[in-house]
This record gives structure tokens, C-alpha cells and sequence, in this order.
């Protein structure tokens, strides 16, 4: 962005921001994710600048920095989201069960389908289709306001644990692959995630009990600071960093749960509810920023001559067939006869790309992959589009049929003028 001075980057961020905060109303309104027409923005710029001149530009570091940031945050909103409570323990066992299930089913074929197509290992394929698998909490949380209170729930937990399941089995496969010792493997990962989960435990109990008693506006980016300081460390003595996000948020949000007997009395449960309700906040803001940006860095990155090939629409229709395949046998065992709209609120998106950008350049397949995951984050993200607004004109029929048949006067009146 060489052309921009720092007062037109300034203008160009504000409007970003403004211009973003309208797509989001829009999409409450119409069902149209707002994802769409962030890529659509960054599409737009990217062959705006190549038509007056300006050269294709550089967002590698952008997008991976972006990216990292973004998949904490996603991690740490998606915990401060999971509520375990007795009363909601069937809808989280089925929720979480969904997940796991779709998430693996819908791997395991697209799996076998890549490795065929591309002749490349299964677990190779696996690296990529788990990205593809993986429900887009960010897309669907925003959107499903219109749904019954039941499905709103189940959809809003199922997103949660696909996002947490498959960030977890991505980066599981990724420490497979690079393993040299093929004995060692097993205890490599399982010994890995054990250290981490109690590393994790630990520290966020530390967290908590000294974040309460810290007083001052700048806190919360000071812990946010910390964590981000965690997750760096963590990668550096490969441990699965993001697991420690992951728990510092769960035990945050159910602290009650986790401060029990001796250790409520480390903490002053109005002070820790505090830095819930402003961790929440905080965290909610700063992931619109990151998303917003990312979104359109990764339209700006893109080539839409990459989806004109027969070999990535053929690839994509597969595994789309496959994504909605598997969805349609999970939702009619978990949740009945009653699969829809659910069945079309599979969109992919943020994570997607994020995990799709941290494979290693030593794993990267031949084939021009990138096009293929262009090709099914957009239709995944047209169909629940098509889907959110029949849903919509479906209510609003519904709500006039209710009126009409509430006011027998009106209806007396058509007769007469009959």
C-alpha cells in the first residue's frame, strides 16, 4: 500500500471498519452472510488496483499474522460461549456428538475422494479435507436468529465443538506427518496434549485468580497480551497451544463450576463475573476487526480464473455432496425428521482458510488446491444464504396467516364486500 499516505490508510481502516459494521445489519436483515460480501470487497479492490495500475501486492505476511491472531480469537470466543450446565447436558452430548460425527465422516470421505483424485497419501488428503469439514462458527452465530430457540441451541453448540474438534484434529494430523518415528508417534501426540491440558489447567487458574484483583481500563488487552505470549511459547516447545486458549476460556465462563470448596475462596466471584462480562465484550470486538480484515485481505489475495477449471468445480461439487451427505444421516439421527433448515447451515469460512494457510509448504499438493476451497467457501455460504431467506419468508407468511386468522372482524368485512 506504498500509494497510501498514513492519513489515506486511516481513511481506508475507518471505512473498512463502517463499511463492515453495515454488511453485518445487512445480513441480519436479508440472510446473506456478511463473509460474502467481505470477500466480495476484497475481490473488488484486488481488480480495481490491477485495472489503474497498481500491481498485484504481497499479503502472505498479512493474511498469516491475521490468520494466528484470528484463529485465538475464534478459539477464546468459542469458549466463552460453552455454558456446562446440568440442565443443558443432553444438548451438549448431542451437539458435541454431531460434531465429532459430521466432522469425522465428512473427513474420512473427502479423504479417500482427494486421495484417489489427487494420488496423494490419506493422511496427506486428511490435512486438507479437515479444514473443509469444519463447520464456520463465525458465519453461523451471527446468522441463525430466525431459528427455533431448540435448533438455535443445538446449531449454536454444534458450531462451537466442530470449530474447537477440528482446529484440535488438524493440528493432531499435522504433528503425525511430521514425526519422523512412526513407533513414537502415538505417544509423541497423546503426551503432547496431556502435558498441555494440565499445563493449561494450571495457568488458568493463576490467570484468573490474579486478573481479579488487577485494577485499571487496560487489563483485558493485557491478558489477551498474555495469552497470545502463551500460544507464541507454546508453538516454540510444540505443545498444542491452542488447547491453552481453549481452557483458559471454558474454566473462565464456568468458573463457578471450577471454583469449588477451598479454591472459591481464592476468588471474589463479582470481580471474576466482571472480567467475564468485559473479556466477552473485548473479545467479541477485537474478533469483528480481525475477521473483517482477514476476509478481505483473502478476496484481495484470491484469483477467480482458479474457479473457471473443470478439474476445481468437479472437485468442489464432490465435496460439497459429501459435506451435506453426511450432514443430512447426522441431523436425522440426532434431532428426527426435523433436519430442516439446519441440513443448508453447513457454510466454511474463517477457519477454513486459517488452517488451510498454516499447511506446510512441504505437504502442499500439486494440484492448485486454493481454487477448490474458494469454490466451496462460497457455495457452502450461497446455500445458506438460499436457505436463511426462504426461512425468512416462511415466517413472514407465517405471521400474516396468524394475523389474518386472529382478526375474525377483518375477515367479516371481505365477506361482506364479497
Amino acid at each position: 500500500m506504498g500509494f497510501l499516505d498514513s492519513y489515506g490508510l486511516i481513511i481506508v481502516f475507518s471505512l473498512t471498519i463502517i463499511i463492515s459494521y453495515f454488511f453485518n445489519l445487512y445480513a441480519k436483515k436479508s440472510g446473506i452472510p456478511a463473509v460474502l460480501m467481505l470477500i466480495g470487497l476484497g475481490i473488488v479492490i484486488h481488480y480495481g488496483l490491477l485495472f489503474s495500475g497498481k500491481g498485484p501486492l504481497d499479503l502472505a505476511k498479512p493474511l498469516e499474522v491475521l490468520g494466528v491472531i484470528g484463529l485465538i480469537l475464534i478459539v477464546l470466543e468459542a469458549a466463552l460461549d460453552l455454558r456446562l450446565q446440568k440442565d443443558k447436558a443432553s444438548l451438549i452430548i448431542r451437539s458435541f456428538l454431531a460434531a465429532l460425527l459430521g466432522l469425522g465422516g465428512t473427513v474420512y470421505l473427502a479423504s479417500l475422494t482427494l486421495s484417489y483424485f489427487l494420488d496423494i497419501d490419506f493422511l496427506n488428503a486428511m490435512l486438507y479435507t479437515i479444514p473443509l469439514s469444519i463447520l464456520s462458527s463465525a458465519i453461523i452465530l451471527p446468522s441463525i436468529d430466525d431459528l427455533d430457540k431448540d435448533k438455535r441451541e443445538f446449531m449454536i453448540y454444534e458450531s462451537t465443538f466442530s470449530d474447537i474438534i477440528g482446529i484440535v484434529g488438524f493440528y493432531s494430523v499435522l504433528t503425525l506427518l511430521g514425526s519422523s518415528s512412526s513407533e513414537g508417534v502415538y505417544g509423541e501426540v497423546f503426551g503432547n496434549l496431556a502435558l498441555t491440558v494440565l499445563f493449561s489447567v494450571i495457568i488458568s487458574y493463576i490467570l484468573i485468580c490474579v486478573f481479579q484483583n488487577i485494577k485499571g481500563p487496560v487489563k483485558l488487552f493485557l491478558l489477551i497480551s498474555i495469552l497470545l505470549l502463551l500460544y507464541a511459547v507454546g508453538k516454540m516447545f510444540h505443545l498444542s497451544s491452542l488447547i491453552i486458549i481453549l481452557i483458559f476460556g471454558i474454566i473462565l465462563n464456568n468458573y463457578k463450576l471450577f471454583f469449588k470448596g477451598v479454591l472459591g475462596k481464592l476468588v471474589n466471584m463479582e470481580r471474576v463475573e466482571d472480567v467475564l462480562d468485559d473479556m466477552k465484550v473485548i473479545t467479541a470486538e477485537t474478533s469483528f476487526v480481525v475477521r473483517t480484515f482477514f476476509f478481505i485481505l483473502f478476496g484481495w489475495s484470491v484469483s477467480l480464473i482458479s474457479l473457471l477449471s473443470f478439474n476445481v468445480i468437479g472437485l468442489g461439487l464432490l465435496v460439497l455432496v459429501i459435506i451435506y451427505l453426511v450432514r443430512a444421516i447426522v441431523l436425522f439421527v440426532f434431532s428426527g425428521k426435523d433436519i430442516m433448515p439446519q441440513l443448508f447451515l453447513a457454510p466454511r469460512g474463517l477457519i477454513t482458510i486459517l488452517l488451510f494457510f498454516a499447511i506446510p509448504k512441504e505437504l502442499a499438493v500439486e494440484a492448485d488446491f486454493q481454487g477448490v476451497l474458494l469454490f466451496v467457501i462460497l457455495v457452502s455460504c450461497l446455500v445458506m444464504s438460499w436457505s436463511l431467506v426462504r426461512q425468512k419468508k416462511k415466517l413472514a407468511n407465517e405471521m400474516i396467516d396468524d394475523e389474518n386468522e386472529g382478526s375474525p372482524l377483518e375477515n367479516k368485512r371481505e365477506i361482506i364486500e364479497e
